[in-house]
């Protein structure tokens, strides 16, 4: 799986960010989106999969390998 995110889309709600801490961040200026694994192990796939399913912004896509 490779993460990638569109932080011009990107209006922080942080739902990522509680689903998957190990893959997103939040910049603390703003709160848009900071990518910490372009490619996260497997067992995270399913939380970073729901991250992008409830991002109100559609942020977050996912190229599935």
């Amino acid at each position: 799986m490779k993460v990638v995110i569109d932080q011009d889309k990107c209006v922080g709600a942080g739902q990522c960010v509680l689903l998957a801490p190990e893959v997103f961040d939040q910049r603390d200026e703003d709160g848009v989106v900071v990518l910490l694994q372009e490619n996260p192990p497997a067992e995270l796939h399913d939380a970073v999969r729901q991250a992008a399913q409830v991002c109100p912004a559609l942020a977050i896509e996912l190229a599935e390998s």
